[in-house]
């Protein structure tokens, strides 16, 4: 049963596979139904997106406003947002653990 993973941009995504694998990256373009293109504004920037396929990829729950209206008004983000973005979702991630969820 092949459930279809639906991704956004400004989602934040863990990466499953590859050399960065169990890092926390927000998508920051999709290229078609297989392949996506992340970053996380730290280790990869912007203008160096990683594409990768959506298989190897976990999608969260987390969806950062910044990301999307930057990317919408000038085709672009800074890394800084990026940063951010990842930072927030993790800093939720782990109020979210110790609250015993």
């Amino acid at each position: 049963m092949n459930k279809e993973i639906t991704l956004e941009i400004g989602q934040i995504v863990k990466a499953l596979k590859g050399r960065d694998a169990g890092q926390y990256a927000v998508i920051v373009g999709i290229e078609d139904s297989r392949f996506v293109w992340i970053a996380d504004g730290d280790k990869r920037k912007f203008d160096q997106a990683k594409k990768k396929n959506i298989l190897h990829l976990e999608p969260q729950s987390f969806i950062s406003s910044e990301v999307v209206n930057s990317l919408q008004e000038s085709g672009r983000v800074t890394n800084g947002k990026l940063r951010f973005a990842v930072a927030k979702f993790m800093a939720e991630q782990s109020k979210a653990n110790q609250k015993g969820d």
